[in-house]
């Protein structure tokens, strides 16, 4: 049975810019695992910067969308992502906002209790991408605490449903379970 939160923020978002992102689907059907909790529901079309280079930085300084984008981040209890997979990396949206962040601080997560997601149509569901999130997050302050893979979304996914295959909705709903008993365990949520 998974418990009830109450009095935390929660930050969410897709790593993704696309209207369409079934990345985005999956963060907002998770977000339905956590009742009577803020959560702030970002867009990262809200968040569109000029493309980092070194060369801009030194000329313009540093983006305020970027200060923005950290700001979130220090003012949130955990942190919900689920990662868009493009050619076996991070989209170039999600890249661009952390390039810029992480030049103004590298320890862009602050510590924050994370869990990260990934999917895509394909059956390696974002690996890759979940792959190399798993290996430089926890440099950048992630404090990962759950990770989930969902394959081919356009099967096991229905919007209004959610997750339909029950082995991997099982495996879903246990790592949501673990995540919340870890926000509770570290007194970040009172149930």
């Amino acid at each position: 049975m998974l418990a009830v939160i109450e009095y935390m923020k929660i930050l969410a978002f897709a790593g993704s810019n696309s209207v369409q992102s079934i990345n985005r689907k999956l963060v907002i059907h998770t977000l339905t695992y956590f009742q009577n909790i803020e959560i702030n529901l970002l867009d990262l079309n809200d968040y569109e910067m000029p493309l980092f280079s070194v060369d801009r930085q030194l000329k313009d300084g540093f983006p305020q969308k970027a200060y923005n984008f950290l700001a979130q981040i220090e003012s949130c209890d955990a942190i919900i992502l689920s990662l868009a997979e493009h050619n076996r990396s991070y989209t170039v949206a999600f890249k661009n906002i952390f390039d810029w962040c992480s030049r103004i601080d590298i320890n862009i997560f602050k510590s924050k209790p994370m869990f990260i997601m990934s999917t895509s149509p394909g059956g390696f569901g974002g690996g890759n991408v979940m792959a190399a999130a798993m290996a430089f997050f926890p440099k950048c302050g992630a404090e990962i605490i759950e990770s989930f893979s969902l394959p081919l979304f356009n099967q096991n996914f229905k919007d209004k449903i959610g997750i339909t295959n029950e082995e991997l909705k099982d495996q879903y709903e246990t790592k949501i379970s673990n995540f919340k008993n870890n926000l509770e365990n570290q007194k970040l949520l009172i149930t």
